[in-house]
């Protein structure tokens, strides 16, 4: 059995949505469409801080994609891939279940199904909210993807924006081996801990980075400076950090989270000035 972790998205996709899912450079993106050509994640650089794509028959899927959104489908359809990570888009509902219906079977004829539990069809987009609203529903489902959960929501104007915010999960596995880690690096001189922890923190902030993280970034700076001062603590019962000097080793250390990855538009604006 092959698996993947789809996501059927379904109902109308926003010109905002289409920006942050499809929008970025091949050096910085997250994700990528196989909208033109025959593209797969497995003939490119992987994204950053990702591992490079596992050899996975999808080209095929490129293809059959392709030729069945050109055929069959009458509203926008976006598609994104990263080995075997999928990401579908539909403007309609009703060709969003057709699609899945027929994946199913044409993936039937060669012996594998989707995974039960990750092949999902929800309302997203810059209109599920009021859609759902009007039909006496909740808020729109959210979806992990690539490391974070996508969130339909609105920007500081009110306008709808897709939220990215560091899935949970993946944030307390890293706090856990950082903690771990500096239990072992617990004698280590203080200089050499905290440059080991300025470039883990760093690389960490490299990938998720993204407009609308910054809580979840902030976060972790706190938790991992609460780590590093509870190691200092237990080095000795006689020599005491207080929070005073912990600033300062903090500040020094820790770099302080800002947006690394922007949206297209503003990277646009920064390296073609008009």
């Amino acid at each position: 059995m092959l698996t993947f972790d789809n996501v059927i998205w379904g109902a109308r996709c926003g010109e905002s949505a289409r920006r942050v899912l499809l929008g970025g450079t091949r050096a910085r993106g997250h994700a990528y469409s196989v909208r033109r050509g025959r593209e797969s994640a497995s003939d490119r650089k992987a994204p950053h801080g990702l591992p490079p794509p596992r050899l996975v028959p999808t080209n095929p899927f490129d293809l059959w994609v392709k030729v069945w959104r050109t055929k069959c489908a009458q509203g926008d359809v976006i598609v994104v891939r990263y080995a075997d990570d999928i990401l579908l888009g539909f403007q309609h509902r009703v060709e969003a279940d057709r699609f899945l219906e027929l994946f199913r079977e044409r993936l039937g004829k060669f012996g594998l199904e989707l995974h039960p539990d990750k092949t999902r069809r929800i309302e997203f987009g810059r209109y599920a909210e009021r859609d759902r609203e009007q039909r006496g529903e909740g808020k729109p489902e959210t979806f992990d993807f690539l490391g974070f959960t996508h969130i339909s929501g609105k920007n500081r104007k009110g306008t709808f924006t897709v939220r990215r915010m560091t899935i949970r999960k993946r944030m307390r596995a890293k706090l856990q081996q950082i903690k771990q880690q500096l239990r072992k690096r617990m004698h280590d001189p203080v200089a050499q801990t905290g440059a080991w922890l300025k470039s883990v923190v760093q690389g960490y902030f490299n990938y998720y980075a993204v407009p609308g993280n910054t809580d979840s970034l902030n976060a972790f700076r706190t938790q991992v400076s609460r780590f590093w001062r509870w190691t200092l603590l237990r080095r000795s019962q006689k020599r005491q950090f207080n929070w005073a000097k912990m600033r300062k080793l903090i500040e020094y250390w820790i770099p302080q989270p800002r947006v690394l990855h922007p949206y297209p538009e503003t990277r646009f604006a920064a390296t073609h000035p008009r």
